[in-house]
């Protein structure tokens, strides 16, 4: 068995004391540990696609203003139309300089946004959806988990704690 960073080392090590001791023996170990026992989702999860770099030729331009306009629908052919190409010649560009069609970076794009809206801010998935140009909820929890395997409640509960306030102290002292 291999793991490939600290974080999926603990994974790997409560995995082998949950095969050898059972469940109870390594949720005490997580405990002692600080760690939680089990991780929902896979280490996708975690990985960050930047922007490839701007230049002044090619598809730059398109994918700056995507990211700009990143809440309104856009088609393929709207950024060939701001890249001064054919559909067929701007989709071909687009894969060699970014190493993924358009339509894909484009979806990666506004996944990347609303993971930055779940783990910074409190807003309801349905608004965190228009604001990065999903159709709504539904569409933004079926991409992120198609993308990461996990549900926007599951992300933001790993990169936010709890989302339960704790009560307040009403005892008297």
């Amino acid at each position: 068995m291999t793991s490939a960073g600290a974080a999926s080392g603990l994974d790997l090590c409560l995995h082998i004391i949950r095969k050898d001791h059972g469940s109870e023996v390594a949720n005490q170990v997580a405990r002692m540990c600080v760690v939680p026992p089990w991780r929902d989702g896979g280490q996708a999860q975690y990985i960050q696609h930047p922007v490839p770099e701007a230049g002044d030729s090619g598809t730059a331009g398109a994918r700056l203003w995507a990211l700009g306009n990143i809440h309104e629908p856009m088609t393929l052919a709207d950024l060939a139309e701001r890249s001064h190409m054919s559909l067929r010649t701007f989709v071909r560009r687009f894969t060699e300089e970014v190493g993924m069609s358009p339509g894909r970076w484009l979806i990666q794009q506004r996944i990347e946004r609303a993971r930055h809206l779940l783990e910074t801010t409190d807003l309801p998935v349905e608004e965190i959806a228009g604001w990065v140009g999903f159709s709504g909820g539904t569409s933004l929890r079926e991409h992120l988990r198609a993308a990461i395997g996990v549900s926007p409640f599951a992300y933001r509960r790993t990169f936010r704690g709890t989302l339960i306030p704790d009560p307040p102290n009403t005892t008297a002292k």
